[in-house]
């Protein structure tokens, strides 16, 4: 549950961030300074108090649409888009922190970026990330997108974009939307079937991940490829 602080402050929300730093300011004050202005019967601080109120937890509200965000008071159109771009911006510099010119550095590194970009996904996602003898990505594809029990991809439409690319080595990997990264079945029978048919075309298997809630499993970390 989502807890809002009561105390109040001498400063007004521009003025706390001015003073003393964005790391002294609530969430809420920093939640209207973004909203700028309030209505007439509440200020932006108390709108933004009610908006978390009501969404209960920080990740309730970042995951929250433009119209789930309209049904609040005091949040119209033009300030329900302004929050989803807020956030979506949030989000691309957290990921951009982690990314390395296009270039695989470790699977801890690639591993944190999969997880910003995939841990939100409803449906589950395969994507293969094609590689230079340098380890620079050559390509990143989205090669399945469906339902949670329907069967990953077949290794052959993979591979036939690793051969496209002239790709030196390759990545894989999907997202469980149930927030749990630990492999299935499967999954373990997919990577077997995948690292076979690289070896057999003479292409480096790196990894293959598996993106849960806040979290990744990688067959190469576990020392299962």
């Amino acid at each position: 549950m989502y807890e809002i602080s009561e105390n109040t402050y001498p400063l007004f929300p521009r003025e706390r961030l001015e003073q003393l730093g964005a790391e002294k300011c609530s969430d809420q004050e920093l939640l209207a300074i973004l909203l700028r202005t309030g209505t007439h019967q509440k200020s932006a601080l108390e709108i933004a108090t009610l908006l978390l109120m009501n969404f209960k937890t920080i990740e309730n509200f970042r995951r929250a649409s433009i119209t789930e965000l309209r049904s609040n008071l005091g949040i119209g159109k033009v300030k329900a888009i302004e929050i989803r771009a807020m956030i979506e911006f949030g989000k691309r510099i957290q990921t951009s922190e982690r990314k390395r010119y296009g270039q695989i550095l470790s699977s801890e590194d690639f591993g944190k970026s999969l997880v910003d970009e995939m841990q939100d996904f409803d449906q589950e996602h395969l994507i293969a990330v094609y590689l230079d003898a340098q380890n620079k990505i050559i390509e990143k594809r989205t090669i399945f997108v469906g339902a949670a029990n329907r069967s990953i991809a077949n290794p052959r439409e993979i591979l036939h974009f690793a051969v496209k690319n002239m790709a030196v080595g390759m990545i894989v990997a999907h997202n469980h939307p149930s927030g749990k990264s630990v492999p299935s079945h499967q999954d373990r029978e997919f990577t077997t079937q995948i690292s076979q048919a690289c070896h057999f075309l003479g292409i480096q298997f790196f990894d293959h991940v598996i993106v849960g809630k806040d979290q990744y499993f990688s067959f190469r970390e576990k020392a299962l490829l």
